[in-house]
């Protein structure tokens, strides 16, 4: 079935679904809520990460404030998602496929270009440090399914039931009724993608997700897919995207992002123009959400996002902020 008939002719998730929270209230991190002018204040060290993730931020500010390389900032920060149960569309925990199935994806990318990818791995509740196994230790850039499994065993990840009491009960309630309709600003909450320069200018850049509630079983979407989901290129920049996967992969969208920024523009600038990359290629349709957070060789950072209500949060010497982005569309 085509993915644009399928989504078209599915529901809405149910009522009770829809009245769970998707991610439960940070309580160890002050929330801030006010916006600041990320151009006029470029700094590093920075981190950066999609959506109202503190907690993830403040981790990898703590390997950054210590001197700690970027590539360790996004990894360990992510990983505080990963961790979390209340987050059940972030690693262990995460909401199941139509099957019952937990399947994560994961990608990391360094200063170096080089990079390392698991897509619908099961059973390891830290997609990113495998991802960053895969980089290091291997040849290949991406291991899926069972071979990425098979992969974390031998490097000694251990073996874990990740489908939580909470996401099954949620899971079974869907399955009386099987209609499935990703809702603005909550599927969205799919991925935590984070970006981050360390004291020496250095980049580098992590994503990770459970994907959509609910999907077809063996979906991947952006997140793990290298240009896509994420891309880092430590001459000019980094980018990272959240929201309906399959849009972002349509137009390489991180890739773009960061090319564009080498092609002069600002971060903020390229965002827009990715979004609306994004919209020309959907003019019928804008009943999904996607955003877009970038950062420069500078610290400079932009985001914009189709639906308002995505938000970005950033970690400087300046403060700890969760961010408003611009959108395309303003209600």
């Amino acid at each position: 079935m085509q993915r644009r008939k399928f989504l078209k002719n599915s529901g809405a998730l149910t009522a009770g679904m829809l009245a769970t929270p998707i991610i439960a209230a940070p309580s160890d991190y002050e929330k801030n809520q006010k916006p600041i002018d990320t151009q006029s204040n470029a700094t590093i060290p920075i981190a950066i990460c999609t959506w109202d993730f503190g907690n993830a931020t403040a981790k990898a500010w703590e390997v950054l404030s210590a001197g700690g390389s970027s590539l360790d900032a996004v990894h360990q920060g992510v990983m505080v998602e990963e961790n979390n149960l209340d987050n059940q569309t972030v690693g262990n925990g995460g909401r199941p496929d139509r099957d019952g199935n937990v399947t994560l994806d994961a990608c990391i990318m360094d200063k170096d270009a080089n990079c390392g990818a698991v897509l619908a791995i099961q059973n390891i509740a830290n997609p990113i440090s495998v991802a960053r196994k895969v980089m290091e230790e291997t040849p290949h850039l991406m291991l899926v399914g069972k071979g990425a499994e098979q992969f974390a065993y031998e490097q000694g990840f251990e073996k874990q039931n990740l489908l939580t009491e909470q996401s099954k009960k949620e899971w079974e309630e869907w399955k009386k009724t099987s209609q499935y309709k990703p809702i603005i600003n909550i599927e969205n909450h799919d991925t935590i993608g984070m970006l981050a320069i360390d004291e020496k200018g250095d980049i580098a850049g992590a994503c990770t997700t459970s994907g959509m509630a609910y999907k077809m079983a063996g979906r991947v979407g952006d997140s793990p897919i290298i240009g896509a989901g994420l891309f880092v290129d430590n001459e000019v920049g980094g980018a990272t995207a959240t929201g309906v996967g399959e849009e972002v992969v349509r137009t390489v969208g991180s890739f773009l992002i960061v090319e564009l920024m080498r092609q002069g523009k600002s971060p903020q600038e390229a965002c827009e123009e990715g979004v609306k990359r994004i919209i020309a290629k959907n003019k019928d349709k804008q009943d999904f959400q996607i955003g877009f957070i970038a950062i420069n060789k500078q610290g400079e950072t932009g985001a914009y996002c189709i639906h308002p209500g995505f938000t970005y949060r950033t970690y400087t010497k300046q403060g700890h902020v969760n961010n408003p982005s611009g959108s395309y569309l303003k209600s």
